[in-house]
């Protein structure tokens, strides 16, 4: 999945905005103002897992723990092109509740979360 792929899946999630916080050529993608996926300047791509998520991809050697926010569980894909595209927009599906879950239920109501 390039870029582009990554955006229309993060884009379609309820209560997702897209913002450029470091770069224009950083994606960042926030539900509540929370990230929940990165995609960098190179192309990588960064999000959030759960803690077995965590280590089955990186001990499997599918993802490495991504810098700076590998103590917070989430991964880093160098190609994100190389994942079947319906198992990385499940990732992004399942980063996007994660991150979503951990809203005040006042403002998951607010976005339409719940």
């Amino acid at each position: 999945m390039d870029r582009e792929g990554v955006k229309a899946v993060c884009l379609a999630l309820p209560g997702v905005t897209l913002d450029h916080p470091w770069d224009p050529g950083h994606d960042a993608y926030k539900v509540g103002g929370k990230m929940f996926a990165v995609v960098g300047g190179l192309g990588s791509l960064s999000f959030k897992v759960s803690d077995i998520a965590f280590e089955v991809l990186t001990e499997s050697g599918r993802a490495a723990p991504a810098p700076y926010m590998a103590r917070a569980k989430w991964v880093q894909l160098e190609t994100p092109d190389a994942w079947p595209d319906d198992e990385l927009a499940e990732h992004l599906r399942i980063a996007h509740g994660i991150i979503a879950s951990k809203l005040p239920k006042k403002q998951q109501a607010a976005l339409g979360l719940i």
